[in-house]
């Protein structure tokens, strides 16, 4: 089911007297959600993707714009209605229920034509458990169950009437680090066997764009950017989206163009073609320094963690907005620990410019 939404805005009023004009949680935001696809909904927290989300399931109504399902307008549309299953942060199981029981109780709901014996009920709650792998535990109730075995019930409850969308809102926040893996290489695996149009909402950029099809990312209820998560990671639009993305994050410097070369402090570190001389931010990714001994950039060294396969080298410069600075480089490089300095060649593709004015990329050509 294909998803558009077109100019869609949500305030809230203002709880604070002396600033009465109201809060605008999602500002004129325009996207269309291809069918059958996974997207990741990522922003801070505050940034109005939950809200978004809450606006296409039907749970708030927007103060404008239009949401379309295929070519159904359902701006005005009861959530019951809509055909949309939703999971929450929070499992919100019944736990009086068994597993068969929260997972049969959307079906109990159903009216007229749409209404199911308890032997169909059953057959389909049982075919939607073995989806999930939780099949075995249907007689069991939510608190003989572990996290991850609770998500799955909250899951197989949404899709067991077969949505035409599928809305998870932080699904895994409340799982410990190995589960959180597990589970969302499960959501992704569902989500290819069945087909159903899933909004993924999260803070967790990691998350987002280890099973995304694409993410859109939010700030200030605002759309920043929409791609493939890897698109949107090396090709990013504006210092927020290439600060968002990326683990170790992106070291940012206060730098300058002049005479067509890019300054570090004293160091100029590449080359750049067809750029206006001004002061700007410069952003290189973790991946994007070269040991070199006779490298352009130089760095104050602190030290070295080794992670198996690669090698982080930590340091600093003054003009770095963080006081640390994570290199990653392989593990057969050798680091004179001993000295105080470090040097570096950069990898051009991986070293981001943005206008200090208006925090926008500036592109550039190398010689």
């Amino acid at each position: 089911m294909k998803i558009v939404l077109e100019n869609l805005t949500k305030k809230f009023p203002s709880r604070n007297k002396k600033s009465p004009e109201p809060v605008v949680a999602v500002n004129n935001f325009n996207f269309e959600i291809p069918d059958g696809k996974l997207i990741g909904l990522l922003g801070p927290s505050g940034c109005g993707k939950s809200t978004t989300l809450n606006l296409i399931c039907g749970l708030q109504k927007p103060t404008e714009g239009k949401i379309y399902f295929g070519d159904d307008d359902v701006t005005q549309l009861p959530a019951e209605n809509r055909g949309v299953g939703l999971v929450f942060q929070n499992y919100a199981l019944y736990p009086h229920m068994t597993v068969k029981q929260n997972i049969m109780f959307p079906l109990g709901n159903l009216k007229g034509k749409d209404k199911l014996t308890k032997a169909q009920m059953e057959e389909k709650a049982y075919a939607i458990a073995k989806l999930v792998q939780i099949d075995e535990l249907m007689d069991r109730k939510p608190a003989e169950l572990s996290g991850g075995q609770q998500q799955r019930v909250a899951i197989a409850r949404a899709l067991v009437k077969m949505p035409r969308v599928l809305l998870l809102d932080e699904p895994l926040s409340n799982l410990d680090a190995r589960l959180r893996l597990q589970t969302r290489e499960e959501i992704k695996r569902i989500q290819k066997e069945t087909g159903i149009t899933t909004i993924f909402v999260t803070h967790d950029q990691e998350e987002a764009m280890s099973i995304s099809d694409m993410i859109v990312v939010m700030k200030d209820g605002i759309l920043q950017q929409i791609g493939k998560p890897q698109q949107v990671y090396d090709d990013p639009v504006n210092l927020f989206v290439a600060k968002f993305l990326g683990t170790p994050p992106i070291s940012v410097f206060d730098g300058r163009i002049s005479g067509g070369k890019l300054y570090i402090g004293d160091d100029a570190v590449l080359d750049v073609n067809g750029c206006e001389d001004e002061p700007v931010y410069v952003g290189i990714r973790p991946e994007g320094f070269i040991l070199d001994d006779n490298g352009a950039f130089h760095c104050n060294l602190s030290g070295v963690e080794v992670m198996g396969r690669d090698i982080s080298i930590v340091c600093s410069n003054p003009a770095c907005h963080a006081p640390v600075i994570r290199a990653i480089v392989s593990s057969d490089s050798s680091v004179n620990v001993s000295s105080a300095d470090v040097r570096f060649a950069l990898k051009p593709h991986k070293v981001l410019v943005f206008s200090k004015e208006t925090e926008k990329r500036i592109y550039f050509e190398t010689k």
